[in-house]
């Protein structure tokens, strides 16, 4: 890590001994910070480039600069004259800007064909960079540009601003999870991984029809930090793509097949079909459990409000609707898939493919019930397919949940992992 660099500027004294500090903090050329203290004690300043000073500082410090120097170095601090009574504030500033100096950052580029005549063809490589300081790691998050998952991670428009339809997968994940699983990428200063996806198994260009598309990932990223805590973090775009489709707008995917009285498995050994069948047990005692519950409430539960935030009559109509659908469903019929190789994720399915869940990683390490358990992940997915109410993704984990439960009930209502939690009810709620 580089230190940011420390200059000394004196000023001349004032008549009632007011002393003074400025502290002006850059990173990469731009002022971070900055900040004037003063005090009316008698002058105690402390010299810059003294041995205490470097003992309360640690840090170098060089020869004043010139003036066109000062716009072009990218760490510096700039102090002008302080007194004993402020050097707390010194110190302050000062491990602010070492945190600066060494803060994660990420560039993210897109590049890929300029014409193609069959978006099976369209295959875009995302490239991350870490142009920070310091290794990171950076979870793999089956949303974002690390993973080959076909979620909904490209924002994609044409010149008036229409954009194909999304046809790729919904998933469960916990990215406090997928962190104490190890399921990141370790990026060294400097160093750059490079992603392929396919977007044609995610969307559809058969609406907005042929023609040329801006192609741009999201750029918000997870990384683990040195405590195992999980922090986000956006990465700077310093590309994006354009490509013409042409020929060829959709790719053809299976239709869900009708389901047996049994459940059928691609995939899955003996053990974890047997894990499956008290799955499925769990999810149906939620299913029924939940339905009752928000059937029997008609007014504000803490348990409710918990999940789906302020009360309303419409907002809980939609999650009676929603249970009761999916309490229509019989898992023990459902087809489950474990050949999915993702360590970091729970499960996925594909919203029109109903029936059909993808079991990931995490889910073979969950309990079967209790918090982010087997059985609520089938709740969770089966959430997603389009005929039991078609949830989205707005927020992932217990904490998320609540807080999007109390900025945005809409949103909540419309949230896989939030009917997981209402429905596995870890700790219990009334």
């Amino acid at each position: 890590m580089s230190l940011p660099r420390v200059i000394r500027r004196p000023v001349s004294s004032h008549g009632d001994h007011r002393n003074e500090i400025v502290v002006v903090v850059k990173r990469n050329h731009a002022v971070l910070g900055q900040s004037i203290y003063s005090s009316m004690l008698p002058d105690q300043s402390l010299v810059v480039g003294s041995a205490s000073a470097h003992a309360i500082l640690n840090l170098w410090v060089g020869a004043p600069p010139a003036d066109d120097e000062l716009a072009r170095s990218p760490h510096i601090i700039i102090i002008i004259m302080f007194s004993k009574a402020l050097r707390n504030a010194l110190l302050t500033f000062t491990a602010l800007a070492v945190a600066v100096s060494a803060a994660s950052s990420l560039s993210l580029e897109v590049a890929g064909p300029e014409q193609v005549n069959t978006v099976e063809s369209l295959k875009v490589v995302a490239t991350i960079t870490n142009t920070g300081d310091e290794t990171i790691k950076v979870l793999n998050d089956p949303r974002g540009p690390l993973s080959k998952l076909p979620t909904d991670t490209f924002a994609i428009t044409d010149g008036t601003g229409a954009k194909p339809s999304f046809t790729g997968i919904k998933v469960k994940y916990v990215p406090k999870t997928a962190a104490t699983m190890g399921a990141y990428t370790i990026l060294t200063p400097g160093e750059s991984v490079q992603v392929v996806h396919n977007l044609g198994n995610a969307y559809n260009f058969t609406t907005p029809g042929a023609g040329a598309y801006d192609i741009q990932a999201k750029n918000l990223f997870y990384i683990v930090n040195p405590d195992n805590s999980v922090s986000s973090i956006y990465a700077d775009h310093t590309s994006s793509h354009r490509a013409h489709i042409s020929g060829k707008l959709a790719v053809t995917r299976p239709s869900a097949a009708s389901l047996a009285k049994r459940a059928s498995y691609n995939g899955c050994s003996s053990s974890q079909q047997s894990a499956l069948v008290s799955a499925a047990s769990a999810a149906q005692s939620y299913a029924a459990s939940s339905l009752s519950y928000a059937s029997s409430h008609t007014s504000a539960t803490t348990r409710y409000t918990t999940w789906f935030g302020t009360y309303t009559a419409a907002r809980h109509s939609t999650v009676v609707s929603q249970y009761t659908k999916i309490n229509g469903n019989a898992f023990s019929s459902f087809t489950f898939d474990c050949t999915c190789t993702d360590s970091g994720t729970y499960a996925y399915v594909y919203p029109d493919t109903f029936g059909h869940i993808y079991l990931c990683g995490a889910f073979w390490s969950a309990p079967t019930t209790g918090t982010d358990s087997k059985g609520g992940t089938i709740i969770h997915e089966s959430s997603h397919f389009t005929s039991n109410g078609g949830t989205d993704d707005n927020a992932y984990g217990q904490s998320a949940c609540k807080s999007l439960a109390k900025s945005n009930p809409d949103s909540a209502v419309d949230n896989a992992d939030s009917h997981e939690y209402f429905s596995e009810n870890n700790p219990s709620l009334a």
